[in-house]
């Protein structure tokens, strides 16, 4: 995936300025997909010289002529062409693991802080998902497709975070097991 694809879907969901752009991306695609604001503009620039997208000055822009900008005919053929690709199973790449397997073969390694910190990271993007879905997809309420979609999208990282929580106790626990003197149980 390209970020061209990520921000032709966020500019499809609202045309928008940059600025507004790298704001709302920071608090929906960029769950899954990270950019600096830097990179957004400069694929910003990339995609409107290939006629994806074109920007324009609102008349309410004021002095600071901040563009806006939408998505044209050729980006929105280009998405769907990249939609209907096919697309490679998510490759794990965590450094994480390396350094448990390091851990294994070493044996001197304290990873318990680290795997702490992660907990904690994790119950807190957790409680981030939870707090979006039950103000944005409430039970009571009946969802359009869109919002069914995105409500997806939301529970898959609901799942892999309540799954790293999971994980990430177990493997305190694995540790703590090891680290207890033979004959010893740890509780």
């Amino acid at each position: 995936m390209s970020l061209a694809h990520a921000v032709l879907t966020s500019l499809l969901e609202k045309p928008s300025s940059g600025y507004d752009l790298a704001r709302r991306f920071d608090k929906s695609i960029g769950y899954f997909w990270h950019a600096t604001h830097q990179q957004i503009y400069r694929e910003l620039a990339r995609m409107e010289a290939a006629g994806w997208i074109e920007s324009s000055i609102p008349a309410d822009a004021g002095k600071t002529r901040k563009k806006e900008y939408r998505v044209l005919a050729a980006g929105r053929k280009e998405l769907a062409r990249w939609a209907e690709q096919s697309s490679p199973p998510m490759d794990l790449r965590d450094e994480f693991m390396v350094k448990l397997r390091a851990d294994a073969v070493l044996s001197e390694v304290n990873l318990r802080p680290e795997l702490a910190r992660h907990l904690a990271l994790h119950r807190d993007k957790l409680a981030q998902y939870q707090t979006i879905e039950t103000r944005d997809f409430p039970a009571d309420r009946t969802l359009s497709r869109h919002a069914q979609i995105q409500h997806m999208i939301l529970k898959k990282g609901i799942l892999y975070e309540q799954n790293s929580i999971a994980w990430t106790l177990e493997m305190l626990d694995v540790l703590a097991q090891l680290a207890a003197p033979k004959g010893s149980s740890t509780p």
